[in-house]
């Protein structure tokens, strides 16, 4: 599937009620998100099982966005859910030219990874987000349990990206999708 033009780009919900999420082969390229609260997002109940794969977010401008990158594999609508081992996998995501401007109310990027199945093989590469106000603080980017890789420049930097990947994949929930 490919995107282009004006969009929202939001893949989520997925796991609802511990259910199978099975989503590969997204591509979203020359994009313009403007005062959103989120840009590029991909979120997971937990509980669910399933993978995210082989998704590419390319050449994409953001104005005014509030969660310009994010990843939730903890969404939840309360404050009181309980954590769960089991989660959506996503693997192979890549964040190419993407650059812009976010609120610096909160982080450029949040990359929330379960746990028990964290990330694996996400890739930044020119991925330039600057706040909207120049006197806002920037805050670094927050990753956990992300691993992954950044290739060029990216600002801020994402320091908080993990190298190398776990020990133990959750290879089952790749076969079945």
């Amino acid at each position: 599937m490919e995107l282009i033009g004006y969009s929202i780009c939001s893949i989520g919900s997925l796991g609802l009620r511990n259910a199978r999420a099975c989503v590969s082969n997204i591509s979203v390229t020359n994009s313009f998100i403007k005062n959103s609260d989120n840009g590029l997002r991909i979120k997971t109940w937990q509980g669910g099982s399933g993978s995210v794969s082989r998704v590419s977010f390319s050449n994409i401008h953001m104005d005014t966005v509030k969660n310009p990158i994010i990843i939730d594999q903890y969404y939840c609508l309360t404050k009181n859910c309980p954590n769960q081992t089991s989660a959506v996998y996503i693997t192979n995501v890549s964040y190419k030219n993407i650059k812009g401007t976010y609120d610096a109310k909160a982080a450029s990027m949040h990359l929330a990874c379960s746990d028990a199945v964290p990330c694996t093989n996400l890739t930044m590469s020119n991925v330039k987000l600057h706040p909207a106000q120049p006197q806002q603080p920037v805050l670094n980017p927050f990753c956990w349990n992300a691993y992954g890789s950044w290739m060029a420049m990216t600002i801020p930097p994402v320091y908080c990206l993990l190298y190398r990947d776990p020990l133990a994949m959750p290879s089952s929930d790749l076969r079945l999708c």
